[in-house]
């Protein structure tokens, strides 16, 4: 069998259930980039046995239902038979993934440079016994932190601390910046006893009433501390108490950018002039703000873009009001947009002062700038402060990586899947709008929840598997070796599914 992509250009030839990733035009097969290949065997295309979810999906809900609640469960996964871009069920259907676990898997299911990490004796260790990171270090870890962590740190940045997740990096972030403001408060001198004590009952001056700027629609995890600047679901928030902190409008562009230009500067104008407001408002109150948490992209609160003006102001406002700015990369690090970190597109005069990761890096954590660094031990700590085998696996995503140039391959993949969603919606304008993205990073808006939520149903029982955000949004997480003709599979199963939803 034989497909073809958009443009009418025949690609190679499927013939077998699987095959490496080089399925390029014929007319530049010779000459193909590198990437194409990345190591990795996958299905040739998605396989349809039942509907989804299929009868033994439905069984082990029904059995998980009985000791946790299963209400967010979609379809039991065979892990072991997913491969690449495709994602195996337990009723034997495959399907193109372009959620990827919540957009937490890099380089495909499966991929052989994962399990040859594995499957290395001298990794054994590392995987049965996961140390203490902060008090029981392995012998290699500094090793593996420079290889992995420290190779694709931010511009700028040279300091690293690992967590587990993503929730939790935005948790010590946090406190990362109240110790330092603190310290600088008291001007280097250590806590008076008065402090000491008084911090055991929750009281100040031990527990001082400090603040973090935040932005409506932004999603930075599920604890506390995160939730306190969380605005995007009632569902992450509801019966919880939080902290009444500032929080500034995130900027709603419109779209087309290049037919609002002047109406969308105004926007982020005034955004930028609430989070003056907020921040002066806060301080008069003797409740300082003293970081600002932001995303590059707001991805679960409906994938919201500010352009890097907006960025560059935003960071100019924190060093005027020495605010410590934190950019939460969880959703948007390792390579999706197009540059290893989204933030990168901005062109920022110097580094963030906290940049936070996690997914598709494997490992939580965040990297900071050295006046940030604590003084005393244990301050930023707990049991593992991260996963030292997760380190192992990222190291050879990172080598994966630079060796396939995948982040050239996001480019031009990305290109041409916001293309192909373009034509999508000069050809369905009554369903599809607001086409936006950087790299793969990609999403479009519906015309309501339920719209969105019959389209990525039909599309799933096409055998393409996609992901929901915000109020109609859906968003687009692909791998960084998804490829053109994974588009085109896609764009045809979209192209259906809009036919007959707009019927």
């Amino acid at each position: 069998m034989a497909i073809f992509s958009r443009s009418g250009v025949r690609l190679g030839n499927l013939i077998k259930k699987t095959s490496r990733l080089c399925y390029v035009s014929q007319h530049t097969a010779v000459n193909a980039p590198q990437y194409v290949t990345a190591g990795c065997e996958e299905p040739t295309g998605p396989i349809l046995r039942t509907s989804i979810p299929g009868p033994e999906s439905q069984k082990l809900t029904q059995e998980l239902d009985q000791i946790q609640n299963a209400g967010s469960v979609q379809f039991f996964v065979d892990y072991a038979k997913s491969q690449g871009n495709y994602i195996t069920d337990v009723d034997g259907n495959v399907l193109l993934d372009l959620f990827t676990q919540i957009a937490s898997i890099p380089i495909g299911y499966n991929h052989p440079n994962l399990l040859q990490v594995m499957s290395q004796p001298e990794n054994l260790s590392t995987f049965i016994n996961r140390p203490a990171l902060a008090v029981f270090p392995p012998k290699d870890w500094v090793r593996h932190l420079k290889n992995a962590l420290l190779s694709v740190a931010p511009p700028g940045m040279h300091q690293v601390q690992t967590m587990a997740c993503g929730a939790c990096s935005i948790e010590h972030g946090q406190k990362a910046m109240f110790i330092t403001h603190q310290r600088k408060k008291r001007g280097g001198l250590p806590p008076t006893q008065e402090e000491l004590t008084s911090c055991l009952y929750n009281k100040e001056p031990g527990c001082p009433d400090l603040t973090v700027l935040s932005f409506s629609g932004a999603f930075h995890g599920r604890t506390m501390g995160a939730l306190g600047i969380t605005h995007s679901k009632w569902i992450h928030k509801l019966d919880f108490p939080t902290p009444d902190w500032p929080m500034a409008t995130f900027p709603k562009l419109k779209y087309p950018l290049h037919e609002n230009e002047r109406e969308n500067m105004e926007i982020e104008n005034r955004s930028l002039d609430e989070v003056r407001e907020r921040i002066e408002e806060y301080n008069k109150r003797g409740r300082p703000v003293v970081g600002c948490c932001i995303e590059p992209i707001q991805a679960e609160g409906g994938d919201n873009f500010a352009s890097p003006r907006f960025f560059q102001e935003l960071q100019k406002i924190c060093k005027e009001n020495e605010v410590v700015l934190l950019m939460d990369e969880v959703q948007t690090g390792c390579g999706s947009t197009g540059k290893f970190w989204a933030h990168e597109h901005f062109d920022l005069p110097e580094a963030p002062d906290i940049v936070a990761f996690s997914k598709k890096m494997l490992t939580g954590g965040f990297y900071y700038k050295e006046d940030l660094r604590p003084k005393e031990a244990f301050r930023i700590f707990n049991t593992w402060v991260g996963d030292s085998s997760k380190v192992l696996l990222l190291e050879a995503v990172i080598n994966t990586i630079k060796k396939y140039n995948l982040l050239d391959n996001v480019k031009e993949t990305g290109q041409y899947l916001q293309n192909g969603l373009h034509e999508m919606e000069k050809k369905f304008p009554h369903c599809v709008s607001n086409v936006r993205g950087l790299g793969t990073f990609c999403s479009v808006d519906f015309p309501d929840a339920a719209f969105r939520d019959g389209v990525i149903m039909k599309l799933r029982n096409r055998g393409v598997h996609a992901g929901a955000c915000g109020d109609r949004s859906m968003r687009f997480r692909p791998t960084l070796i998804f490829q053109k003709h994974h588009a085109d599979i896609f764009f045809d199963a979209f192209e259906k599914t809009l036919q007959e939803s707009s019927q």
